[in-house]
């Protein structure tokens, strides 16, 4: 039987696959995309209805193609989203095979390469991308058993407000995810809990800028600095209802019960941290930081930009912050769903090779993974925090594929 041989597979066809697509055929290197479903398949199947880009139009895409029909500061609903990675996919004219999961890929004996299994049959390649981004499997925290009597989800499965069961919804998380489906639950006249850990809460946007032009011009994509943000922090920040600031005392306002960190569940009833205050004043702080610096940027550069006094004003405490709840007891408050907004874990398990972690996370250097001929795309802090953005995954394919043609170089070097 005939095996397929080229030079690169890339695992993939999200944002980072295309990514990488494009600029592997700019080099020339003979490449294939796979993927398991459809192009983009993570916009259309995993969010919610009303999803929308975290960025405005004008950032979140790649730099040679534009969206015809968003205004630029607009933020593109998921559809849109997916639509514009099929055209950029057509665009560039990507080698892609849909429908094909890959299942296993391992070295090969006695000579380079690796042997890609999928359900089409096995290709042989000298290189193979791991472009499956940072939204895998979702992670949910084993807290709530299932005989809780409650309908328990990940955030990827939540659709609308009208899907859920009746009753009273907890979502528990406080980054984009969880803010957004909060307040659309509660603007669809849901009683509402949200529970909240440590988070980065930016202005979305200020002083006549979106939050994605401040993190450019403060150098915070790249985070070269002196004391290093934290890490595995939720990143409270939305294009929710046209980009508004994630304002957790606002939610509260609106009647969302805002609650600390969910840390336990017995009979019925889940402990709730007491660590609401404080980590709503850890979030002001970093609001607020952005805002000072941001000044300060203005003020050196000299640059006319309309001042904006109503930011720096914190709203009012709400009587879930003045007076925190600890507890939640679900039948007596009527709680019929839980929706953990909890982000996803990585899944390499079908990477059968030398370049992981002890915990399973990928051992790399800028993509560049410790088993020669495996490199990894779209991942968060892969380069920066730009990393599994939709603009800062072009630039890190940009340098993967060059490392490509540079290793390429060496095993073609023949003396003369």
């Amino acid at each position: 039987m005939t095996v397929e041989k080229i030079d690169t597979v890339v695992v993939g066809a999200g944002q980072a696959g295309i990514a990488m697509s494009e600029h592997l055929a700019d080099m020339d290197i003979p490449h294939v995309v796979l993927e398991r479903n459809r192009v983009a398949e993570a916009w259309r199947s995993q969010r919610w209805d009303s999803l929308v880009a975290n960025g405005p139009a004008w950032h979140d895409r790649f730099p040679n193609l534009e969206f015809d029909d968003v205004a630029p500061d607009t933020f593109p609903p998921k559809e849109r989203m997916a639509r514009y990675f099929e055209e950029y996919a057509r665009m560039i004219d990507a080698p892609i095979r849909t429908n094909v999961e890959v299942k296993r890929v391992q070295k090969l004996e006695g000579k380079p390469g690796f042997s890609v299994s999928t359900s089409q049959g096995k290709i042989e390649a000298q290189r193979v991308v791991a472009a499956t981004g940072p939204f895998q499997v979702p992670s949910v925290p084993d807290i709530v058993p299932e005989e809780a009597g409650v309908v328990q989800m990940h955030s990827s499965e939540y659709r609308n407000p009208e899907a859920l069961p009746e009753g009273a919804v907890m979502v528990v998380g406080g980054g984009a995810s969880g803010c957004q489906i909060a307040e659309e639950l509660r603007r669809a006249g849901r009683e509402v809990f949200l529970s909240i850990g440590e988070h980065y809460r930016p202005p979305r946007s200020y002083r006549d800028r979106d939050y994605v032009w401040w993190l450019g011009v403060l150098g915070k994509w790249d985070e070269i600095k002196t004391t290093p943000k934290k890490k595995h922090v939720a990143f409270a920040v939305s294009g929710y209802d046209g980009g508004r600031t994630v304002d957790f005392r606002r939610l509260g306002n609106m009647g969302i019960t805002v609650l600390g960190m969910t840390e336990g569940y017995e009979d019925g009833v889940i402990r709730i941290a007491d660590d609401l205050v404080d980590n709503l004043l850890e979030g002001d702080r970093a609001y607020l930081d952005v805002l000072r610096e941001a000044d300060e940027y203005v003020v050196r550069n000299g640059i006319d930009l309309p001042p904006e006094p109503e930011a720096w004003e914190i709203e009012p405490d709400p009587a879930c912050v003045t007076d925190p709840v600890r507890a939640v007891d679900l039948k007596a408050q009527n709680v019929s769903t839980i929706i953990w907004a909890t982000g996803f874990r990585f899944d390499f398990s079908w990477l059968d090779v030398n370049a992981f972690h002890e915990d399973g996370t990928p051992f790399h250097k800028r993509g560049i993974s410790a088993e020669n001929g495996i490199y990894f795309l779209g991942l968060p802090e892969l380069t920066n925090r730009a990393s599994s953005f939709i603009y800062g995954c072009w630039y890190d394919a940009k340098y993967i594929a060059t490392h490509i043609g540079v290793q390429r170089n060496y095993t073609a070097y023949e003396k003369t």
